[in-house]
């Protein structure tokens, strides 16, 4: 690391970041106009004393010549030179011979110059000359007239412009005063709305109210900043609202399993505590209840999954990256066989890139094979369909179940909703929820509709790449087991999972819009 860049700030900067805004609003304001007021001086100045010396100049030039017509027209011996009267202009003639003529009485002149000797002696016609050297500096003029010449002088006076610098000392000085007053009152009128803010804003925080409604006033950037702090505040009040609503329903979901468990586990304690256990049970009542307890903690595992996945609020902390979406949708129903070895899936899959992250797309096709499975008949498949459709990428899972009554349709993404007939089926009623916010997250969009085949058609759609990303070669072939051996005894399905166009089911035996319940699946190139 430079000096430079690990020195502290100066003394003068750490005093400036402790000054409020009020003051630094003043002291910009006082200063702004101290600086105008000494430019305005600087060059009103200049001005002025430029003025006087011109004027200055023409008056001597004009004085001068009126004593040249004289020393033409009598000689520059016989010029007359009255006494001086105490003030106006000096005079002094210069003779051939370099001698000099002054009025009686007049202060004496700064002795002729080298360059006022030439003039007299014709080398030039005029000359203008300033001299500052002694205590009082004089403006001299020459001007040739007849053998010599004749000088007119005047004293410097700086007194005009003296006197005109105080007084713009002193108008600076009142406007300075009157700038930081006006300064201090325009910030204290321009920030009352943030005083009022930051009041609310503390009033909030101590009270923890955020159903507060900071009232809208002013204009511009005010106005989009209280905007900006009453949509801060009504996305904290939903937040609180929705994990209040999370614990209450979690604490609602929890309870039924663990009641359950504690009774049968109590019931497993009294009865062995009393030695009873084996005579009091039969193997296949101890059987059964224990089967009841593996359930249900595995209910249980599953619901606080569920429930930690939807209480993060954002979809996970992986990384976006560009994927294949059907390689997303194989990986999850290879997943869903392995869980749920008797579930029959069909894919109809194409290649589809898209920018997202991979785990929660996984997790959120492998919850819609999940709930398609619970309702799809034994001999019915779970039917997957990927494919791109105008502008977007379109994700469909098809079961031929009872399908999905009008009236839960609205909220069958809700939290914990279980419409009537799925409360008998094992699940927590965080699935879908999960499926939806996934998709959302991923500027998609979730629907549910009725399939051709009598069931729910839960369908999926993602915003799609405009082209697979050149950059990327197709990795080598892999096979993955998407099904177990069927129940009929058929052959098993086996998905070659390669980066082609679309994934083709040999046609067995129809089923649906001709899917076939097994054979291999290939993604051809």
């Amino acid at each position: 690391m430079s000096r430079s860049a690990g020195r502290e700030p100066g003394r003068l900067t750490r005093w400036w970041r402790r000054r409020s805004l009020r003051a630094r609003l003043t002291v910009i304001a006082a200063t702004a106009i101290a600086v105008s007021v000494f430019m305005a001086f600087q060059v009103s100045s200049e001005l002025l004393d430029w003025q006087l010396r011109d004027t200055a100049e023409n008056q001597l030039r004009a004085d001068s010549r009126v004593l040249a017509a004289t020393a033409d027209r009598v000689g520059l011996a016989q010029v007359p030179l009255p006494p001086y009267p105490g003030s106006g202009p000096l005079v002094r003639v210069i003779l051939p011979d370099g001698s000099t003529r002054t009025p009686a009485g007049q202060p004496a002149l700064p002795p002729v110059s080298e360059p006022a000797g030439r003039v007299a002696q014709g080398g030039l016609a005029d000359l203008m000359e300033s001299n500052d050297s002694d205590e009082e500096g004089y403006l001299i003029y020459t001007l040739r007239a007849g053998d010599g010449a004749v000088q007119v002088a005047r004293v410097v006076d700086d007194s005009p412009v003296n006197q005109f610098g105080f007084g713009m000392l002193l108008i600076g000085l009142l406007c300075v005063v009157g700038g930081a007053l006006v300064g201090r009152t325009v910030a204290r009128t321009g920030l009352a709305p943030i005083d009022r803010l930051t009041a609310a804003a503390e009033r909030v925080a101590h009270t923890r109210d955020l159903d507060a409604h900071i009232r809208d006033e002013g204009g511009g950037e005010i106005r989009r900043l209280i905007q900006s702090i009453n949509d801060m505040l009504a996305a904290l009040r939903d937040s609180r609202q929705a994990q209040r609503l999370l614990a209450e329903d979690a604490a609602h979901e929890l309870k039924t399993p663990l009641t359950s468990l504690r009774l049968n586990v109590e019931l497993l304690i009294r009865l062995d505590r009393r030695g009873t256990l084996d005579s009091a049970l039969p193997a296949e009542s101890l059987t059964r209840l224990l089967n009841d307890l593996g359930a249900q903690v595995a209910e249980l595992s599953t619901l606080a999954a569920e429930l930690t996945d939807l209480a993060r609020g954002d979809v996970s902390d992986e990384n976006t990256e560009l994927l294949d979406l059907a390689d997303v949708v194989v990986a999850a129903a290879t997943r869903a066989r392995s869980r749920v070895p008797d579930i029959e899936i069909a894919l109809d899959v194409t290649s589809v890139w898209v920018s997202g992250r991979p785990a929660a797309l996984q997790r959120a096709v492998l919850n819609l094979i999940d709930n398609a499975g619970k309702w799809s008949p034994a001999d019915q498949p779970v039917q997957i369909r990927l494919h791109a459709e105008g502008a977007s990428a379109v994700l469909e899972v098809d079961d031929a179940g009872p399908g999905i009554d009008a009236a839960d349709v609205p909220r069958v993404f809700d939290r914990f909703y279980r419409a009537d007939s799925a409360r008998a089926l094992p699940g927590s009623g965080l699935g879908l929820s999960i499926v939806q916010r996934v998709v959302d997250a991923h500027g998609g969009r979730a629907a549910v509709a009725r399939s051709a085949r009598g069931g729910a058609l839960l369908r999926s759609t993602f915003r799609p790449l405009p082209r697979p990303p050149r950059s990327r070669a197709a990795p080598p072939e892999r096979t993955a087991r998407c099904a177990d051996p069927p129940r009929s005894g058929g052959a098993t399905r086996t998905a070659a999972l390669g980066h082609g166009p679309a994934a083709v089911i040999p046609p067995r035996s129809p089923l649906g819009g001709g899917a076939t319940r097994s054979g291999p699946v290939r993604r051809a190139r």
